[in-house]
């Protein structure tokens, strides 16, 4: 079952990095009017969130660094410009980071996942009811990324 719940999260972000190599490092970097953030900071916080949905709610430490995790969790923006090294972090996290997420899942670190609710009213009840809802955020994310890359 993991392994199709990480299929399903894999594809669109596969799906994303193809349509993000069409734009250069300034596109990527630029947030439109009427955004509050870019491109970049939607991919990252694609990644951070995933690290807080799944380890931080464990009172796990995040697989990303700290400095990562802190530029793009919940309720941050974009701080400044990142060059092409920071992008191509986030691009290889991107994958890495669900790699790292399957091989966990399957050593049983989440067994002690509490139950929480999200901002938009669903019960998160263990870390396979964490894993089914990150499509669902992603996709929010992903749907900026498609409306802010017709913009710049």
């Amino acid at each position: 079952m993991i392994d199709k719940q990480i299929d399903i999260i894999r594809q669109p972000r596969l799906k994303i990095i193809e349509i993000i190599k069409h734009f250069s490092l300034e596109q990527l970097n630029q947030i439109p009017d009427g955004f509050s953030n870019n491109i970049i900071w939607n991919l990252g916080h694609m990644i951070a969130a995933q690290q807080g949905i799944c380890y931080k709610r464990t009172g796990l430490e995040t697989w990303v660094n700290d400095t990562f995790f802190q530029a793009y969790k919940p309720d941050t923006k974009p701080n400044g410009l990142v060059d092409a090294d920071g992008l191509q972090e986030i691009v290889t996290l991107l994958s890495s980071s669900l790699d790292q997420l399957k091989l966990d899942y399957k050593k049983g670190i989440f067994d002690n996942y509490p139950t929480w609710t999200t901002r938009y009213g669903v019960e998160i009840a263990g870390i396979d009811d964490a894993i089914n809802f990150l499509p669902f955020h992603e996709g929010l994310h992903i749907g900026y990324v498609m409306a802010i890359r017709k913009l710049v």
